[in-house]
């Protein structure tokens, strides 16, 4: 049985989606496929378009045959944090074969020979970078600068790290590297509209353009072209019932956060430096919504992103202190399911026999399984959902749906 993994957000499942679960299918020559999937808030900051459930329903009509939920300590984290959160986990099951990502590159020995200069870090390397930053470089450019002086042969690839699936894929070597994973990275050349692209496609558009179209047009039918047939009837029957959300339904409740703990800084929160901390304090009242709030202390050095990734980490109560114990213990202690296939049994049955970590099909029977560490990360898990279940059920007067009475999809 060969079994490969997918690291995905599904924010929402578009038709480059259905094209991944199809290819990794056909690189690796996998029985199974496993999507490690971001819950309800995404590696950007903001709350996911759809509830998580619905989109691990979509994974399972896109072929997926399980699908697992990545932590949000690691799902609202940097992208380092974010892939070695979810190999962890792939590599926790004890039966995973492979992983397969779509890159802007589609070459995975050349973003495997990076991800090797970066793990290892030769003292060339560190020189340069150094001498890069002191020159007023960014991070991203003086790493690009520096890999550039010193590794042999990487001047064909020097905007490899321009690109966020190429950045994201060099991740999550380095995590299999770092681990000592047997996890085997693959890799396709991703298709249609670049990650970044604002506007639709024909056929295969970015989930950021489906979801600011969503955003302006508020109009099912303008993306319908951009869906697979079972996903379209999935958003079609949930449209204007539980999504879409967006970060800017979450701005009471975030400057309300920010109002009460303003006094003390906001230091305590993953990724919030003092500087940031500092911003945070001195612009509170600045604060119209969300979106704006992060265009308001976006600089040079901070990203828009960075920002949001930020406030959802305050939002969420995501501590700095509970990161750092989470790396140090052993970085993920469960495997919730979200959703799964019915045919599957012969893929779960051999998690049960080889995993590490206890595979989580009931929520109520987390707390009992579960040590204190891991009992720790699974609560903030459900905290993020009932964050996001108290936003959506007031927006569309659905009522809030309690985490622990969730049932797991099945297909």
């Amino acid at each position: 049985m060969k079994i490969t993994g997918i690291i995905a957000e599904y924010n929402p499942f578009h038709n480059g989606h259905l094209y991944q679960i199809k290819r990794a299918r056909e690189l690796t020559g996998a029985d199974y496929v496993i999507v490690v999937m971001s819950g309800n808030f995404t590696q950007r900051g903001n709350p996911a378009v759809m509830d998580k459930y619905s989109r691990a329903k979509m994974a399972l009509e896109g072929g997926a045959d399980l699908v697992l939920e990545l932590p949000v300590c690691y799902a609202t984290g940097s992208a380092e944090y974010f892939a070695s959160g979810a190999i962890a986990l792939l590599t926790a099951l004890g039966c995973v074969d492979s992983i397969c990502f779509g890159s802007e590159s589609g070459d995975i020995e050349a973003l495997t020979q990076v991800a090797k200069a970066l793990v290892h870090e030769s003292s060339d390397y560190k020189k340069a970078f150094k001498a890069n930053i002191k020159n007023g470089s960014t991070y991203p450019m003086a790493r690009n600068a520096a890999l550039a002086e010193t590794l042999d042969g990487f001047v064909p690839y020097n905007r490899m790290l321009s690109y966020p699936n190429n950045i994201l894929g060099i991740e999550y070597i380095k995590a299999i590297l770092r681990q000592e994973s047997p996890i085997v990275a693959y890799t396709n050349m991703r298709i249609g509209s670049d990650y970044h692209a604002y506007k639709l496609a024909e056929t295969f558009s970015s989930a950021l353009s489906i979801r600011q179209s969503l955003s302006i047009q508020d109009d099912l039918e303008m993306v319908h072209a951009q869906l697979p047939s079972k996903v379209y009837e999935i958003m079609k029957e949930d449209f204007h019932k539980t999504f879409p959300i967006f970060a800017a339904d979450f701005s009471s409740m975030l400057k309300f956060k920010l109002i009460r703990e303003r006094e003390q800084g906001f230091t305590k929160y993953l990724d919030v430096t003092k500087s940031i901390s500092d911003k945070l304090v001195r612009d509170t009242f600045k604060m119209q919504g969300f979106d704006d709030f992060c265009d308001i202390l976006k600089s040079k050095d901070l990203t828009h992103v960075r920002v949001s990734r930020c406030l959802s980490h305050i939002l969420l109560d995501i501590y700095e202190e509970d990161m750092e114990q989470y790396l140090e213990g052993g970085i993920v202690f469960y495997a919730r399911v979200l959703g799964m296939k019915e045919d599957a049994a012969p893929l779960t049955k051999a998690i049960k026999k080889h995993t590490s970590v206890p595979l989580i099909t009931k929520t109520t029977s987390a707390v009992s399984t579960l040590y204190p560490l891991g009992r720790k990360q699974f609560e903030q898990d459900v905290y993020a959902s009932h964050v996001y279940e108290c936003i959506a059920g007031t927006k569309y007067h659905a009522g809030m749906r309690d985490e622990y009475r969730r049932q797991i999809v099945k297909i």
